[in-house]
């Protein structure tokens, strides 16, 4: 079993210790964990600009937040932000380079070039929107609205497997009817996060697909804004004392990517075989087939164990080099957690370790 370890808020030395009791027997008991709640959420779209259920949903969510101005509010408040504006008019994955690369401490901090790309200037803008990154300031919780071409159905994607809060909004996700879910974990061990979601306290991309770029599918759409919106529901039951249970988690944890066949030109010479096309988060044995060559040929995997195949054929990735990625599938336990009551907040000072001093 994975330790569990707490990152990403107040009292992060203890609380993990706090929540493990001995019993009588000798074992090893979770008990709820009180967390400080989360008064700001961001809601991001358009961090690729050709990636439209993002973008419409948050001109959505910005529509009808006009047409609900002085209610009552909510135990928070939402930020809509169009992440990347100029992609988003020309309908482009980014203008000079992946803003969802651009948010390390060094690229954050450091002195910019003479001629800085479009996507390193924002990335500052956001940051200071946002964060800054790794500050008691910084947003409390970022979605941020992702699509794929691959048939991945609506994932969670995060770089650590231990964000209770993340892990708790997931399960709750599972409770969507009929819409599978998994909850992708990048280990990134002890480099630093680069994505827009990694300003944030909490943070977590959602990605759906498939999904053509440059286009917006109806169903695609309306699964994500189901997500969001549970998401959202989640947070206020958060904020307003619910305690939510404790137990396993599943978790798929990305282990190397493959790239296409290539020739010397270095030209791809396969395709995708047409039994494995679609068919991500079920399970690829060694010697299944795996390529298919433009002459004809079945290209097998050569792998050593069972793994599970995402991001099958991403259109994005054919720059990157990634035909697929292989994860595996684990279980993580996770505590029951509440929100701090206002008197355990006053009684913690904030204090947030950023990655960078890990």
């Amino acid at each position: 079993m994975h330790h569990v370890t707490l990152r990403t808020h107040p009292a992060s030395d203890t609380a993990w210790h706090s929540a493990m009791q001995r019993t009588r027997g000798g074992r090893e008991t979770m008990e709820t964990v009180c967390l400080p709640r989360l008064p700001r959420v961001a809601v991001c779209g358009g961090t690729h600009g050709n990636e439209l259920s993002g973008v419409y949903l948050v001109r959505e969510l910005l529509k009808e937040q006009k047409e609900t101005s002085g209610k009552e509010k909510e135990s928070f408040s939402v930020l809509e932000v169009l992440a990347n504006p100029k992609a988003v008019q020309r309908c482009l994955r980014y203008i000079d380079t992946d803003l969802n690369r651009c948010f390390t401490h060094a690229i954050l901090n450091r002195p910019l070039p003479d001629k800085p790309p479009y996507e390193m200037l924002i990335s500052r803008d956001l940051n200071a929107l946002l964060g800054p990154k790794g500050s008691c300031e910084a947003m409390d919780l970022v979605c941020d609205l992702h699509n794929t071409t691959s048939n991945m159905g609506l994932c969670f994607i995060s770089y650590s497997d231990c964000d209770w809060i993340c892990m708790h909004i997931f399960r709750h996700l599972q409770q969507i009817p009929d819409i599978p879910m998994r909850y992708i974990h990048f280990d990134i061990s002890s480099k630093e996060s680069y994505s827009l979601d990694s300003v944030g306290k909490h943070g977590f991309a959602m990605e759906i697909g498939p999904q053509p770029h440059g286009v917006v599918r109806s169903n695609i759409f309306t699964t994500m804004k189901l997500g969001v919106q549970h998401m959202l529901d989640w947070v206020h039951l958060f904020n307003s004392g619910t305690i939510f249970e404790g137990g396993l988690v599943e978790v798929y944890t990305l282990v190397k990517n493959i790239d296409y066949p290539r020739d010397e030109t270095h030209n791809i010479t396969a395709a995708i075989h047409p039994q494995l096309q679609d068919r991500d988060f079920c399970l690829l044995h060694p010697e299944d087939p795996l390529f298919q060559t433009f002459s004809g040929e079945t290209l097998r995997f050569k792998g050593k164990e069972p793994l599970y195949p995402f991001f099958i054929n991403e259109s994005a990735y054919y720059k990157k080099g990634i035909a697929l990625s292989l994860a595996r599938k684990r279980c993580v336990t996770i505590p029951a957690i509440r929100a701090q009551t206002e008197q355990e907040e006053q009684a913690h000072e904030p204090e947030f370790t950023s990655e960078e001093e890990e």
